[in-house]
């Protein structure tokens, strides 16, 4: 195996191609020192793999929950983690919680630094007590607040190079934009009129990964991160990172040697440490970003928001499904991040290629009859598609397509815990947003004082108020929590859940949604069968094929199946977990758990 210091010139190689080799040598030495890293160093591997099915990530801002009196938002955020999911989560990604000047802290303007109005470094570390914590690298921009930018426009070092422009002649049709915004801002700098590049916005000006500093800088800030006990890094927008006119400069070939040369950088300064791409892209290209095992650790399944979205609203599966036969198993090393709901909206483009353009008009009608809005990007100088749906989940599970009031029906509850059941027993490690583990609605009030679609699904809950809410066993809040927390528990103690165990999709008809789970080792089966529609169905056990020779349980409401059963009978939206191994404990309960093991 090749040592430390033969692998990062490899990648700096590929990366930057003009530098001599002495040049090469001494940005390779810079960036191992700058780890704290011996450059003989051979990267031996975890002793284990460090993600089982007892993982599940829950994903929050620094202040989702405001501050209680005398407290600081990060102090209240832990003490609500240990009063309530303390055992039901083991990581949290507390999104951007540095100085920000826009897009709720995805425009850093200090990335050495907690913003003070949430809290400090000793704060953050508390947090990784209990969790391990997930940390965004917002790696592709910076506020144009940030001091590096203001040395840009003095023509002063370092700054001065580290902000990609271009001549605004050149042909940019190529580009792929996740915005409708231009392209290319001018700014008045001491050298004259410059026009730097910003992806996402004005307030977020584009890196020059081109400049090796700019790499150094970054590999400097992980190097922090980690002291300060982050072990999950997120790559934000890492693929929009290099540009090259002419190109779309989307997932660019530097831009994956760079992702591997961070993974290798990190994985010897800490083998327990991960890299999570956000890669919000079609899926093909998402997939590319586990590389041969040595990119990412994880990649966010950006697919299954909006299929399963659209299939719990149609009551049809055929899509999903189809989508999960074409899912190639995570390789050894690596896992899928699945997620439903988190701060940003409902990303559309992951869906491009397997929603029709008349099912994707159909679910944003049905959207914005709950309440949802819709964000766009451009593709061209006169065009523009749908790029997300901003809603909350709760909102966006509350009736079906057919349904024109856009009023909540009285399968709200249901439906919206199906689709954490499906979420939980998929390949892969699972992740909440928290304002599903709440059930937060659509936030009204701060969609109108923002004029930012996003802000409808990033409320801010009043500790007094929460507290009031969760103590109510009555409200659809408290109803929520409970439930996840029951189905998590029950995951939890199943091999056949872990997040690189076997999965094979089943065919049970279109209102079924189906598949199989294998431990590693072969002893557990799981069969999670989920009803995403309106009807009641009857699954003939013959249709399973379940091995007459074990006994089966019913994981969620603990009941045993008789092999004499002919068949299970699942009411709307309810999920059964068919295991060959004794439920531990006694599984949910909620208006949809309901089930019969009947004879025919």
């Amino acid at each position: 195996m090749a040592d430390l210091n033969t692998r990062v010139s490899n990648h700096l190689q590929h990366i930057y191609p003009a530098l001599n080799s002495d040049e090469s040598q001494q940005l390779a030495s810079d960036l191992m020192a700058t780890m704290g890293l011996d450059p003989g160093q051979v990267h031996a591997g975890r002793q284990q793999q460090a993600w089982d099915q007892n993982d599940v990530y829950l994903i929050t801002y620094g202040d989702s929950i405001k501050a209680d009196a005398g407290d600081k938002p990060l102090q209240t955020l832990q003490t609500f983690l240990h009063q309530h999911l303390k055992g039901s989560i083991t990581g949290v990604h507390v999104l951007p919680f540095f100085p920000w000047s826009s897009d709720d802290g995805f425009a850093v303007s200090d990335y050495d630094t907690v913003h003070p109005a949430l809290g400090d470094w000793q704060d953050i570390e508390a947090l990784s007590v209990d969790f391990k914590l997930m940390a965004d690298l917002v790696i592709n921009h910076c506020s144009s607040s940030h001091s590096w930018f203001q040395q840009f426009i003095d023509d002063e070092a370092p700054g001065k190079n580290y902000f990609y422009t271009a001549d605004p002649t050149l042909d940019l049709s190529a580009v792929t934009r996740p915005r409708t915004s231009e392209l290319l801002r001018p700014v008045v700098t001491a050298g004259g009129v410059r026009h730097v590049w910003c992806t996402f916005g004005h307030d977020q000006v584009d890196f020059d990964f081109r400049n090796p500093d700019v790499l150094l800088e970054f590999v400097r800030i992980i190097r922090l991160y980690l002291d300060h006990r982050i072990r999950v890094f997120r790559l934000d927008a890492v693929a929009f990172i290099w540009k090259e006119p002419g190109t779309n400069c989307l997932n660019l070939l530097q831009t994956h040697e760079i992702v591997r040369l961070l993974r290798a950088l990190i994985e010897h300064a800490d083998p327990e440490a991960l890299i999570i791409t956000e890669t919000n892209i079609p899926k093909r290209e998402n997939l590319s970003y586990f590389g041969n095992a040595n990119e990412a650790h994880s990649i966010y399944n950006f697919s299954l928001p909006p299929l399963l979205l659209f299939t719990l609203l149609n009551g049809n599966c055929r899509h999903l499904k189809n989508w999960l036969m074409s899912m190639p198993p995570a390789q050894l090393g690596t896992f899928y991040f699945n997620f439903i709901a988190s701060h940003d909206g409902i990303g559309l483009r992951p869906a491009e290629g397997l929603l029709s353009d008349h099912e994707i008009e159909s679910l944003l009608a049905g959207m914005e009859r709950s309440g949802g809005r819709i964000s766009w990007r451009a593709t061209s100088a006169l065009e523009r598609r749908p790029y997300e749906i901003n809603i909350s989940l709760w909102d966006a599970l509350s009736c079906t397509l057919e349904d024109q009031s856009g009023q909540p029906d009285t399968w709200q509850l249901q439906r919206f815990i199906c689709a954490h059941a499906i979420l939980l027993a998929l390949e892969g490690v699972p992740a909440f947003y928290i304002h599903s583990f709440l059930g937060t609605g659509n936030d009204e009030q701060r969609l109108a004082q923002s004029g930012h679609n996003r802000h409808i699904n990033r409320h801010q809950w009043s500790p007094t108020e929460l507290k009031s809410l969760l103590g109510d066993a009555g409200t659809h809040q408290a109803q929520v929590l409970s439930a996840l927390k029951s189905l998590i528990a029950i995951r939890q103690r199943q091999p056949a859940f872990h997040p690189n165990a076997t999965q094979f999709t089943l065919h049970l008809g279109d209102g079924i949604f189906a598949f199989w789970r294998q431990s590693i080792n072969r002893e557990q089966s799981i069969f999670a069968l989920n009803n995403i529609s309106l009807q009641t169905h009857h699954i003939p056990l013959s249709d399973i094929n379940l091995i007459d020779t074990e006994d089966w349980y019913d994981l969620v409401s603990g009941k045993h199946i008789a092999l004499e059963t002919s068949e299970i009978v699942l009411a709307p939206y309810q999920t059964v977990w068919l295991s060959n191994r004794r439920p531990e404990a006694s599984g949910i309960s909620t208006a949809g758990s309901n089930s019969r093991m009947e004879d025919s």
